[in-house]
């Protein structure tokens, strides 16, 4: 299972609830991606979810 390197988000379990009410589980994954960032002054290559990426300066 994938996480974010920065903030350690990961999946999320739950249930599809259709109209009839059925319950069915599911997983909620969070985006992520490859990229390389600046780490304490030095290029790093990280799996990092999209909301990180946005806060982060990238190489």
């Amino acid at each position: 299972m994938k996480t974010c390197d920065l903030c350690g988000k990961g999946a999320v379990t739950g249930n599809s609830v259709s109209h009839a009410h059925n319950k069915t589980k599911r997983v909620w994954r969070p985006n992520i991606q490859k990229a390389t960032i600046m780490l304490k002054g030095e290029k790093k290559k990280v799996n990092i979810c999209t909301k990180c990426l946005k806060s982060v300066e990238r190489v």
